[in-house]
């Protein structure tokens, strides 16, 4: 089993190593993988870029991450926080929660298909998170499943 409140603390303090000096919002992320019988925690933050298109999203950039290492699939959950810098650098959480954008559902749509996952996702805001699954947030996704 997934500790959701684990999951969120990791997804802050990888906030922490943003770099967003353009948009001032850093945001992080955590995903679990299941790896046999142990779990492990990849974390990533955005990554902006002058040429503002080129901008890394933390999703994106966590999942290139084990990609990178081989790991093809056992996407369990995902948390996401963002917003202003605070004193540590984490992201200050308030406001409405932040979610995946839509180009990050569909990396992440990636690596969940690969390994016949639908991970719980938690979307971390002021007051509230919102739990739901992937392919609630990208119903219908295209991904490798429509390429056989």
């Amino acid at each position: 089993m997934i500790d959701k409140d684990a999951l969120i603390a990791a997804a802050r303090a990888a906030s922490a190593t943003a770099y967003a000096p353009y948009s001032r919002f850093h945001v992080g992320a955590a995903l679990a993988f299941e790896d046999g019988a142990t779990v492990n925690i990849v974390t990533a933050a955005n990554v902006e870029n002058a040429s503002y298109g080129l901008a890394l999203c933390a999703e994106t950039v966590a999942v290139s991450q084990v990609m990178a290492q081989g790991v093809r699939g056992g996407l369990l959950a995902v948390a996401v926080v963002g917003g202003p810098p605070g004193p540590d650098g984490a992201a200050q959480i308030g406001g409405a929660p932040v979610t995946p954008c839509g180009r990050c559902r569909q990396v992440l749509n990636e690596i969940a298909q690969l390994g016949g996952t639908d991970p719980v996702v938690w979307s971390v805001g002021g007051d509230e998170v919102i739990e739901m699954r992937l392919s609630a947030l990208l119903p219908h996704a295209f991904g490798p499943a429509n390429l056989g």
